[in-house]
């Protein structure tokens, strides 16, 4: 960690325009010149993944995917139980963050991990299901998120789970049991994030709850790095396919 790369990675958050034609390019565009230090930064700022991958990595799993993957770093929390996995597939299209993958996997010796450039609302493994898919903050950049999630039920096994973690806001009247987020919470982060193609979402949690059986819901917030007042709200949720 060091504060040049903070200050490079706020720069990409805060300042730099994100261009493209389409959703590749934007992420691309977005990503490309903070791949190397994209971790560091984001370890602090995107909280609740460690334990979402261990408990999905507890369930001995043979197929998992990981949409929106990035540079796998998701993967070093499933810790010891990725060598019993047969096929990991990391999923992303920006190329830059994949490139990091490869780099990850040579230095831990996960052969059994593969890149690879997708579309998450279409994507299908090669096995032609999985028997878990997550999500790691990427639900929120993909702009037909609710198609993701319906892909990534038609791919599971019945049994099969899927695990979130992400940012979100709550509904103006949630459900009984989810929380309820004050007006300045609701409209504040989705206008903060937008700048950068994140959108925190009401509909995140009801529509994972609708598709499929809750097994684990956490409501959070988490700090913001050099913000030390502000307090951003993230949900963890697996859900088991019906």
């Amino acid at each position: 960690m060091s504060i040049r790369n903070d200050l490079k990675i706020l720069y990409h958050l805060l300042l730099r325009p994100v261009r493209g034609k389409d959703h590749a390019q934007r992420m691309e565009s977005f990503y490309s010149g903070q791949a190397e230090g994209y971790d560091d930064f984001r370890k602090r700022l995107l909280q609740g993944r460690e334990h979402v991958y261990q408990t999905l990595g507890q369930s001995e799993p043979k197929v998992w995917v990981d949409f929106g993957g990035g540079t796998g770093a998701n993967l070093e929390f499933i810790g010891p139980a990725i060598s019993k996995i047969q096929k990991v597939y990391v999923v992303d299209l920006a190329t830059s963050l994949l490139g990091i993958v490869n780099k990850r996997s040579e230095r831990h010796g996960w052969t059994n991990v593969e890149a690879v450039t997708g579309d998450a609302t279409t994507w299908t493994p090669p096995e032609g299901s999985a028997d878990v898919v997550t999500f790691s903050y990427s639900l929120t950049m993909i702009p037909d998120w609710f198609a993701a999630i319906d892909n990534a039920v038609r791919i599971l096994k019945p049994g099969g789970k899927l695990g979130v973690a992400d940012f979100y806001v709550s509904r103006k009247f949630a459900a009984e049991g989810l929380k309820r987020h004050s007006w300045m919470t609701r409209t504040f982060w989705p206008t903060w994030f937008g700048g950068d193609n994140v959108f925190p979402s009401a509909d995140h949690i009801p529509y994972l709850q609708n598709r499929l059986e809750t097994s684990m819901l956490n409501e959070q917030r988490a700090k913001i790095p050099y913000m030390p007042l502000l307090r951003t709200p993230y949900y963890q949720f697996i859900g088991i396919k019906r």
